[in-house]
């Protein structure tokens, strides 16, 4: 890895289901630090944005924390560094690609979205209202309250791949179905094998785009492993499965962020979940040299 990482919190739950995933920037920053010291890359801490406390309307604050998370990451990429976001709720998805977007001059970019969920509602359709599950829609410029002020349409959905969805609603699915945008259901990753699958994901991403990212929420993974996300799914990815996968990332030039979110503290009360969370994370952030040790960790723990 020969650019700086930096990493940048988005320290927020505003939007989801448990406020508490605003501690997750403080809670994985160190550990993530560490972990990239041993693989030999650099790491430079960068803001950690979070909201007012006498803040009361989350979709204004939300809103507001996007675009400061957007100028950080535009910042981030024009200064030649790689950043790599720890949210927070899937809300700051809308920064982190507005961002991307940016800094590359609206040129086309391309998205692989880790999930267990499609966060492909909008106002309009969501059963919570929560906008962590709207993020998606955001940046495809799907919007149906324009109160909101959040849908950027900075992506193309010819360019986005879901990976690992398992849990979702049909409006969702009836959504991404008429836009194109091409969904890898957890019963295609069982069938086929994630590595496949995740080759044909980058694919998606990187034809005819001038760079891609990756937008990882911790919920992709099974429960059995992480345990602490705020809206848990049944079955999913193995981390180790998922670390080798994003191993195949790792070093490339047009590999413009890195998002990590929905991780929970409070609810891993055994540290498992961030070890987790630092190994997908170190597997897409070290460099190829280091695929191998950061997957046998993974692997290690998984086992025993």
């Amino acid at each position: 890895m020969d650019r700086q990482i930096e990493l940048i919190g988005a320290a927020w739950g505003l939007g989801g289901a448990d406020p508490g995933c605003a501690q997750a920037p403080a809670a994985l920053a160190p550990l993530l630090v560490e972990r990239l010291a041993r693989c030999g890359a650099r790491a430079l801490p960068g803001p950690i944005l979070e909201p007012s406390p006498s803040e009361r309307r989350k979709q204004l604050a939300v809103s507001r924390l996007c675009g400061l998370l957007a100028s950080a990451v535009a910042d981030s990429l024009r200064h030649g560094r790689l950043p790599c976001v720890l949210g927070g709720d899937h809300s700051c998805a809308g920064g982190t690609w507005t961002g991307v977007a940016r800094a590359m001059d609206h040129r086309n970019f391309g998205l692989i979205w880790v999930d267990a969920h499609m966060d492909s509602h909008t106002p309009r359709t969501s059963p919570t209202g929560r906008l962590h599950g709207m993020p998606l829609a955001w940046l495809l410029g799907q919007d149906d309250d324009l109160l909101y002020g959040l849908a950027a349409g900075v992506v193309h959905p010819s360019h986005v791949a879901l990976v690992g969805v398992r849990s979702f609603e049909p409006e969702e699915a009836e959504r991404l179905d008429r836009l194109g945008v091409r969904v890898f259901h957890m019963d295609e990753v069982r069938r086929r094998g994630l590595e496949p699958v995740f080759a044909d994901a980058l694919a998606i991403a990187t034809t005819d785009t001038a760079g891609f990212g990756v937008s990882i929420d911790l919920d992709a993974i099974t429960p059995e492993e992480a345990p602490g996300v705020a809206t848990p799914a049944t079955g999913g990815l193995g981390g180790a499965e998922l670390a080798r996968a994003l191993g195949t990332i790792s070093g490339r030039a047009d590999l413009m962020a890195v998002e990590l979110v929905e991780y929970c503290p409070r609810l891993d009360r055994e540290g498992r979940s961030a070890r987790v969370a630092v190994d997908v994370l170190a597997a897409a952030l070290c460099g190829a040299r280091h695929d191998a040790h950061v997957v046998a960790e993974a692997l290690q723990r998984h086992d025993s």
